[in-house]
């Protein structure tokens, strides 16, 4: 039996994370004038604890974002990681460093941090009132991102990876599907949900273009992205969420 076939499910993602952070981190960027954080690399602490404590075992259902926020997973390492879900319903709290560049308007404080991310609070807000405590949601679900760098303009105004241009993305994605594919083989979901349209567009290609077409394929899904910059968000997200993951026959009634 190999080395890597003995080690358990959280040891094989953190490692595969560890690769992802560090291929991500070579990357060159035509627009110079962006300001990129890699939390994978300096807020590892926490990001590695969300894993060993939560992605143990198989899933049943995947949630996948797009990048973290800056107020999110920025500052904590977990993936909408609003500081108050992460530290109160998650219980981690770990040391964060700092990025290797620091966009003045976008600090990196950690869990000392005073802003709260609206997405996070959203999400973990409806599994939380959905699941009586953190492990009893993680029994059947996982939450990750599909690409783990934030980018800001000058301005500090975030930059999604979709807006980056074609010679920056494709190296990019290339990435982010490898990982995406590895962590979908390890956690074996029978739903992968898009959160948002643009994480349902790379859920479906990576499905469609799997190595092994003959084997059974998760089925794919979405729900509106929390977002404060979505108006449809703003009228009422947990509803409209949990309403389409009943209608979706991934949650019952």
């Amino acid at each position: 039996m190999s080395e890597r076939s003995c080690q358990s499910i959280d040891d094989e993602l953190i490692a595969c994370t560890h690769e992802l952070s560090r291929a991500v981190s070579s990357l060159s960027w035509s627009r110079e004038d962006l300001t990129i954080y890699n939390p994978l690399a300096y807020a590892r602490l926490p990001h590695e604890t969300y894993i060993r404590r939560y992605v143990t075992s198989t899933k049943r259902v995947l949630f996948l974002g797009m990048n973290p926020g800056p107020w999110g997973m920025a500052q904590t390492g977990v993936p909408f990681g609003e500081i108050t879900a992460v530290r109160d319903w998650l219980q981690i709290e770990q040391p964060v460093g700092l990025p290797a560049v620091e966009h003045p308007k976008r600090p990196v404080t950690g869990f000392s941090t005073t802003r709260s991310e609206v997405s996070g609070r959203r999400l973990w807000a409806l599994m939380q009132q959905r699941f009586t405590d953190a492990p009893h949601f993680f029994q059947d679900h996982a939450v990750f991102n599909y690409c783990p760098l934030v980018f800001m303009e000058p301005s500090g105004k975030n930059l999604t990876p979709d807006k980056l241009p074609a010679a920056d993305r494709a190296p990019l994605e290339e990435l982010c599907d490898r990982y995406l594919q590895q962590v979908i083989t390890l956690l074996q979901p029978q739903w992968l949900v898009g959160v948002g349209k643009y994480a349902q567009k790379k859920l479906i290609s990576l499905v469609a273009e799997r190595e092994d077409p003959s084997a059974a394929a998760p089925e794919v899904a979405w729900i509106l992205h929390p977002s404060p910059a979505s108006p449809a968000a703003n009228r009422g997200w947990a509803a409209a969420a949990q309403r389409q993951l009943i209608e979706q026959g991934i949650w019952s009634s």
